[in-house]
């Protein structure tokens, strides 16, 4: 079966959504054979548009819908809220700052588009741009909807030791049934197509990157254990980039920590999600002993 014909998108029928959601809470529920992803979307309506009455539409792909909760309270399919293969249309939201909440359930093993979460070499990995992220959960998947990101990772601690996500760190604990959780947060407002997430056995090389304000940053390249020796390369351009971002532009990384996931099944060369890159592999390991280069 062929894909549908990609359709033209023209500046001049841009319009600006009905809702802005500029604070997004993710709580993600991995298992082998499932995961139920939570998110909780900080609703604001854009009241230069003057449409008090529009209903809430959202886009999403290849999704179970498990529930649809609006201010706390569970909505009724049919009456309030309607879901087709592609959308989820909340009829009436009240007030200006809804909050509404969202459970569905996806398969990340049998993804095998490399697309929206899945599975590559026993590990979980994101890849969102362009409009990934609707594979994810339903959402304005639209580079001009711009939030901060809580996330929150629950995994088997002994299968998935390693939980990332973008931003800061902020929490970390051993959960019952051997299960653990990561808790993470990105103050800086991007579209969602930059969300990033990995959850793995991995290994880690790490350094520092001190900024031209004196501030110590954590570089982490993570990968599959018999690849570290590889990423040696991968560290020494991060840091001869950050610096040039100073020296040429001003620039200084913002954030507390900066990694790098090199994925062995990844559609595109490398993708630039804010604080966790993911780079195909096959472009960013290197060994002075092995490579052909000069």
């Amino acid at each position: 079966m062929k894909d549908a014909a990609p359709i033209s998108i023209q500046l001049k029928d841009y319009r600006q959504p009905d809702f802005w959601i500029p604070e997004v809470e993710l709580d993600f529920h991995l298992f082998e054979d499932k995961t139920v992803v939570r998110s909780l979307l900080h609703l604001k309506r854009n009241e230069s548009l003057k449409t008090p009455n529009a209903p809430l539409v959202l886009v999403g792909e290849k999704l179970k819908l498990l529930g649809v909760v609006l201010n706390g309270r569970a909505l009724k399919e049919g009456d309030e809220y309607a879901v087709t293969e592609t959308t989820l249309t909340v009829f009436e939201l009240p007030g200006s700052d809804p909050k509404l909440q969202v459970v569905v359930e996806i398969d990340p093993k049998s993804n095998l588009s490399c697309e929206g979460l899945y599975q590559t070499a026993g590990t979980f990995c994101t890849q969102c741009e362009a409009e990934s992220f609707r594979r994810i959960t339903y959402f304005l998947d639209r580079p001009d909807v711009m939030a901060t990101y809580t996330v929150r990772i629950e995994a088997d601690k002994a299968k998935y030791p390693v939980l990332l996500s973008n931003g800061n760190p902020t929490g970390r604990k051993d959960l019952p049934e051997g299960r653990h959780e990561a808790t993470w947060h990105d103050p800086h407002k991007k579209p969602c197509y930059l969300f990033a997430l990995v959850a793995g056995d991995l290994g880690v090389l790490e350094d520092t990157f001190r900024t031209r304000s004196g501030r110590d940053v954590k570089l982490q390249i993570y990968a599959r254990r018999h690849l570290l020796d590889r990423c040696q390369h991968a560290m020494d351009s991060l840091k001869w980039s950050m610096k040039w971002d100073e020296d040429t532009y001003g620039l200084e990384y913002d954030l507390d920590l900066f990694m790098i996931f090199c994925a062995e099944e990844f559609n595109m060369g490398a993708m630039e999600n804010k604080g966790l890159n993911v780079f195909n592999a096959s472009y960013v390991l290197a060994n002075n002993e092995t490579a052909t280069d000069t």
